[in-house]
């Protein structure tokens, strides 16, 4: 990492904030909560932002993980990925759908595709994350095929997952964090 590893004794931040981002994790920081600490409001915005973001939306979790690890993908951020493909598992997604959303991403997934190990609402999500990733602004097209599926709260909310995990990306590869060793 390009800064120092946070710690209570190099920059102390309020205990109600470490708890609240333990709790949120599971009782264990990870390199990512390392570097965000060094800013209480960053730190503080970011657990309940990105906390709702992955948990408290309304939005398929399945197609919002699988819109997440293609950002992860398309930039490069292999940190979020290892982190977001066993949630897209758990959310029920399968490992063939991950091996065809990387041979994908290999190809331009901003362009229509079609992939034996994807259905259809999965290849427009995948589009969606791609177009919004790579060239910000999404054709009218693909919005109007994703409108067919989501409401405009699941839109809206499939939307934020995307631009929220780009910020993510970003941060991740711009301060070079690294996987957990342990």
């Amino acid at each position: 990492m390009r800064i120092p590893d946070w710690t209570p004794q190099a920059h102390p931040q309020p205990a109600a904030l470490v708890d609240a981002i333990l709790a949120r994790r599971g009782g264990r920081l990870i390199n990512l909560d390392k570097a965000l600490l060094w800013s209480e409001p960053v730190a503080s915005g970011w657990n309940v932002f990105l906390g709702k973001v992955r948990s408290g939306l309304s939005v398929d979790r399945k197609l919002s993980e699988l819109a997440i690890c293609t950002v992860a993908l398309l930039t490069g951020a292999r940190y979020e990925y290892h982190h977001h493909a066993p949630d897209f598992i758990s959310a029920g997604g399968t490992a063939e759908e991950l091996q065809a959303l990387d041979a994908v991403v290999d190809g331009d997934a901003c362009q229509a595709f079609t992939h034996p190990g994807l259905g259809e609402i999965e290849h427009l999500v995948i589009r969606y994350a791609a177009q919004m990733t790579v060239h910000v602004k999404v054709d009218q097209a693909l919005f109007t095929d994703l409108a067919k599926y989501f409401s405009s709260t699941e839109l809206l909310e499939l939307s934020t997952s995307i631009a929220a995990y780009n910020m993510v990306a970003r941060l991740l590869m711009a301060l070079d964090i690294k996987q957990e060793t342990d």
